[in-house]
């Protein structure tokens, strides 16, 4: 497809999501949500200081059956040393991918950044359905040992996990983009649309606000499965080895198992 058709073909569908189908005039906080969902992170930030309500930390017998946990965590800004960029493209469609960020703290800790379709009590996702103002959107930050485990050992899918070459700087700045972005959307809410404020487009505008035009629209942000190539291809991922290498060793799916109930998960996926 030609830039000039897709970008056609990408007016239109934006066209169409906005103007039939909509469940609601407004998007709501105000629904029966999924018990994973229920609650929105909220964080209180004092300079250096923040305190991020309602972390999650899920544990998970199956996909569908599990004890909902949340925590309050305060941590200090200049201890975010690193992100890392997590892609978990679909199985039925892999061109298509949900894509996440961790952070790596100087005490060897990681908060996960996901961002997804606020789900009520009745519904699952569907694509199709995203284009249609059917989903709020919401940012889910949890530990590790709850998002990639689900994500690895409950839902059985691919999991991808690469360093960036952020600096402890930029690490901070995007976490606190990200963490004012979640407080927006608690006083503001929004409705997800797969083509235009997903998971991929709002880590797009997140890097780009701090760093602007480090990711220009292309593609293989419309089809996140493609995402991680594209980062490799701006150089926002270690280029020092080929990509198709990089790709296979950064496939996490049998370490997760293999430590999926270790307290030094995270850590440990990493080694």
């Amino acid at each position: 497809m030609h830039r000039s058709q897709f970008l056609l073909v990408a007016g239109m569908l934006c066209l169409v999501s906005s103007t039939i189908g909509c469940k609601t005039i407004v998007a709501s906080n105000n629904r029966t949500w999924a018990p994973d969902q229920a609650k929105l992170p909220i964080s209180e930030i004092n300079g250096d200081k923040i305190t991020i309500h309602n972390v999650r930390n899920c544990r998970y017998a199956t996909a569908d059956d599990y004890v909902v946990q949340y925590y309050d965590k305060e941590i200090r800004l200049s201890d975010v040393q690193t992100v890392d960029f997590i892609v978990v493209p679909f199985k039925d469609t892999p061109s298509i991918a949900h894509t996440m960020l961790s952070f790596g703290m100087k005490d060897g800790d990681y908060l996960v950044s996901s961002v997804e379709i606020r789900k009520e009590t009745h519904e699952e996702y569907s694509a199709w359905k995203g284009f249609f103002n059917q989903y709020e959107l919401m940012y889910v930050i949890g530990d590790e040992r709850d998002i990639i485990n689900l994500s690895s050992n409950y839902y059985k899918s691919d999991v991808y996990l690469y360093h960036t070459i952020a600096q402890p700087e930029q690490a901070q700045e995007l976490l606190l983009d990200i963490v004012k972005r979640a407080n927006q959307l608690a006083a503001r809410p929004e409705f997800y649309n797969t083509l235009t404020n997903n998971c991929t487009t709002n880590i797009v505008s997140h890097v780009n606000k701090i760093s602007p035009r480090s990711i220009p629209y292309d593609m293989r942000i419309l089809l996140p499965g493609y995402s991680d190539e594209y980062a490799y291809s701006l150089g926002l991922l270690d280029n020092r080895i080929p990509f198709e290498q990089l790709h296979r060793e950064s496939k996490i799916n049998e370490l997760a198992e293999r430590y999926r109930d270790d307290a030094d998960f995270s850590q440990l996926i990493r080694r």
